[in-house]
């Protein structure tokens, strides 16, 4: 657990707390790591859960598919970030998305009825650290709201501009990478793939964006 202890420390539900109390939280916790290969499901439709996952390596996709076997991205989550949380507040909901491993991961579960509850040993950070869950459960719910922004804009263009000027605005820089490649980011704003490639390419030409894969730079929003 050492060897992660940098990343867990980024993460915001132990924001404030130093190394030894962190280790502290993760004892009470219950903190358990596990592997999963590229493709593997971490939690599937139906089924619920009381522990939400932190994500040491890797990456995790919240991903919904329809009866077709469409799919929706909702949400691409890195290292240091929470995934789960939400539902494992509430036991009894059931997940309505699946959580696939979007590369070889590292997770550590963590236990959220110790969070909710006051645990046995009555520690001292255990009031800091559901301070910390609630902005993480409402940092959440502020990214899904973000993302309907960008899905209800009328044009390809107009939610690609949404979206990409969104991820400037968190890198606070006009170039940046995204967590996506070009299918995902398409499934992620529900747009036929061979169109947002087009309009990419027109964009370019209008010297709007630039782009290497998954690396943008946004030269002249404005316009």
């Amino acid at each position: 657990m050492e060897r992660y202890l940098p990343i867990i420390s980024r993460s915001p539900l132990f924001k404030g707390m130093l190394g030894d109390e962190i280790n502290t939280m993760l004892k009470c916790l219950n903190a358990q790591t596990r592997s999963f290969e590229k493709g593997a499901y971490l939690f599937r439709v139906g089924e619920t859960t009381t522990t939400m996952g932190l994500v040491l390596e890797g990456s995790i996709r919240l991903e919904k598919e329809d009866y077709w076997g469409n799919r929706t991205i909702l949400a691409s989550i890195g290292p240091g970030q929470l995934f789960a949380e939400v539902y494992a507040c509430e036991p009894e909901l059931p997940f309505d998305l699946n959580a696939i491993a979007a590369k070889d991961s590292v997770v550590l579960f963590l236990d959220v009825r110790r969070v909710t509850t006051m645990c046995t040993s009555a520690c001292e950070f255990h009031t800091r650290l559901v301070r910390n869950l609630l902005a993480s459960v409402a940092k959440r719910a502020y990214t899904l709201t973000r993302k309907i922004e960008h899905t209800s804009k009328r044009s390809t263009r107009d939610k690609l501009l949404s979206y990409l000027s969104d991820q400037a605005e968190s890198a606070r820089s006009s170039t940046f990478a995204i967590p996506f490649n070009r299918q995902e980011l398409a499934d992620y704003l529900s747009v036929d793939r061979s169109a947002m490639s087009a309009e990419l390419s027109k964009m370019r030409k209008e010297g709007l964006v630039d782009f290497d894969k998954n690396r943008f730079t946004i030269c002249n929003f404005a316009e």
